[in-house]
């Protein structure tokens, strides 16, 4: 049996990594990885924010099986893991950093979490649940803690890193081991080390990709989106938006900095050789793209990720075959020698069987789901082949033809040359995961559940805002 180690860093976009075709980027680490291991191109989140991604990532289940379905509805352990099942087999099981579970008084399937990050209190953003509700939300702190400077998340990473240097550094025993190292950044806020936040000047940046068609805007669900999540409001001017995606790129090298220290500690201990490495993130970030900012869309910039696996057995190359964060599990136990014996339905397969017939594996649909704040209905995602079908219950849907548009600049969701393409797509999307409507109206009521629990919504409205978990660090 072979050692695992699983990194995962937080809302890490394709569009921050080198190797993804993203030459402004400086990240020679993951590059590294990639050059010596598999890149994923066509890989997603289940669920393009944090809590519900980390459920799936955990069971290898979609968010419509866990039921995890906002950001105060948290794994717990009610479903097997991919750590519960290598613990079982022999493994040393440990994490080091982020996990987003309910609570470290839960079983997560890990022997030790060193430095775990959990959901506030064991209960969340609550304000999420209130999805149609009238609740406004205030985002003018976004846009000012931009540029350089200190922050609890920069010195938390730094002490993840540090711990699993330490931990990798340490004499091994006899037993094969499984490490998640999880990292905070590049998730905002957008305050960045002075030395990584040089290595991009805002004025020489790409231009970002703004709704210059309104389609967006014009979509009733995206438009109500838009209104609860107004980041991009929030700034001044032009400049200071750059100032933002100079700041994320900065931190995505920061990240990337750290995840190398990792990497070569691994070189030093002797086991680079028998350990198979997992590099992804739970999701994107739209960095200003369709005048968004964050993730919790349906946008590439916000579903799409970087998956790289390299170690023993492991071809160098890059796999077009589609690819979900729900294949780790899988992909893991197969890297540890492991077999599933568990009755529990997991629709992901190893990354090591796309790699080794990624013609069989072409035309897989990939599927993505947010119910949580600023969401008036269900958003369901599938991409299958060249299009990209978006559902929404109760409301017109969105569709893309990724080859043709790779932007987003056209939505073909009422055109009618295009209907056959939407029932093709809203068919694979029942297929994966059954109605949409039904989800869409389960979500509601185990969310509602959850008010009542809380209190009710006067309870929640009382409560503090917040968007980002903090941390003392």
């Amino acid at each position: 049996m072979g050692n695992v180690l699983v990194i995962m860093a937080d809302e890490l976009a394709r569009e921050g990594v080198g190797c993804y075709g993203h030459s402004h980027v400086f990240t020679p680490h993951m590059d590294r990885l990639a050059a010596r291991g598999m890149r994923y191109t066509n890989a997603y989140t289940p669920s393009p924010v944090c809590v519900p991604a980390r459920a799936s990532f955990a069971t290898g289940m979609h968010v419509a099986q866990t039921r995890c379905w906002s950001s105060a509805e948290a794994y717990h352990g009610q479903f097997p893991s991919w750590a519960h099942a290598l613990a079982e087999a022999g493994h040393e099981v440990s994490s080091i950093g982020k996990l987003h579970f309910r609570s470290a008084d839960d079983d997560n399937g890990f022997a030790n979490e060193i430095r775990a990050l959990h959901i506030r209190a064991g209960v969340g953003f609550t304000h999420g649940l209130l999805r149609r509700e009238r609740d406004l939300f205030d985002a003018a702190h976004f846009a000012e803690e931009i540029g350089p400077g200190d922050d609890p998340y920069t010195r938390y990473d730094i002490g993840v890193a540090d711990d699993a240097v330490k931990w990798l550094r340490r004499p091994s025993g006899s037993r094969p081991w499984a490490l998640f190292v999880s990292f905070l950044r590049p998730h905002y806020p957008l305050t960045c080390p002075p030395e990584f936040f040089g290595l991009y000047h805002p004025a020489r940046l790409p231009v970002r990709k703004t709704d210059r068609l309104g389609a967006a805007s014009r979509h009733p669900v995206l438009a109500a989106f838009r209104a609860y999540y107004n980041y991009d409001e929030a700034f001044p001017d032009e400049h200071a938006r750059q100032v933002a995606r100079a700041s994320y790129f900065g931190l995505c090298s920061f990240v990337d900095h750290q995840i190398g220290r990792v990497l070569t500690a691994l070189e030093q201990s002797g086991h680079a050789r028998d350990t198979t490495v997992l590099m992804t993130s739970d999701h994107g970030e739209l960095n200003g793209a369709h005048d968004l900012w964050t993730k919790m869309t349906m946008h590439e910039e916000s579903v799409a990720v970087p998956l790289i696996l390299s170690g023993p057995g492991i071809a160098a190359g890059q796999c077009d075959a589609p690819a979900s964060l729900i294949d780790a599990y899988p992909t893991i136990l197969r890297a540890a020698g492991i077999e599933d014996t568990r009755a529990v339905e997991r629709p992901g397969i190893a990354l090591q069987n796309l790699a080794e017939d990624p013609l069989a594996h072409a035309e897989r649909a990939i599927v993505s789901e947010y119910h949580d704040a600023g969401s008036i209905t269900g958003f369901f995602m599938i991409r299958k082949g060249r299009f990209k079908y978006v559902c929404y219950p109760g409301f017109a849907p969105q569709l893309f033809d990724l080859t043709a548009d790779p932007e987003e600049h056209h939505d073909l969701g009422l055109d009618p040359a295009y209907a056959q393409a939407r029932a093709d797509c809203h068919a694979a999307l029942c297929g994966e995961l059954g109605d949409p409507a039904e989800l869409n109206e389960l979500a509601f009521s185990d969310q509602a559940a959850v008010i009542e629990r809380l209190g009710g919504v006067g309870a929640i409205l009382a409560e503090s805002q917040f968007d980002f978990t903090r941390v003392e660090a």
